[in-house]
């Protein structure tokens, strides 16, 4: 079955960097896009960047030119390469992978019917 493993959060200062990995297990990983998004403590899941097939990416505004995603279709994996981090991007971070070509809605929750368990990410201000 299809597994999505998150690893790379933490603690970390504002100002500061990290980087998280999705990898993925049980379907032809390079064939799909994948996606992360973001969930705070009383907050709905919100997106915040995908990567499909091809290569083409896409970001929240909120985090646009601060975090870069990739993948590394050899190794199963997607990051998302996270600078500049502000306490607001606190949250439980989930990769995402979709069972289709993903749509122009590839920032909403509903085209994507596979997800991680989450990795937390605190930025302490």
């Amino acid at each position: 079955q299809v597994q999505l493993v998150e690893s790379g959060g933490g603690l970390v200062q504002a100002g500061g960097s990290l980087r998280l990995s999705c990898a993925a297990s049980g379907y032809t990983f390079s064939r799909y896009g994948m996606g992360w998004f973001r969930q705070a403590p009383g907050k709905e899941r919100e997106f915040v960047s995908t990567i499909t097939w091809t290569g083409v990416t896409y970001y929240a505004d909120s985090v646009k030119g601060r975090f870069t995603i990739s993948r590394d279709n050899a190794k199963n994996t997607v990051y998302l390469h996270m600078n500049i981090l502000i306490p607001e991007d606190t949250a439980v971070y989930l990769c995402a992978a979709p069972r289709r070509v993903l749509s122009g809605r590839y920032y909403s929750t509903e085209e994507y019917d596979y997800w991680g368990q989450g990795t937390q990410v605190t930025v302490s201000s």
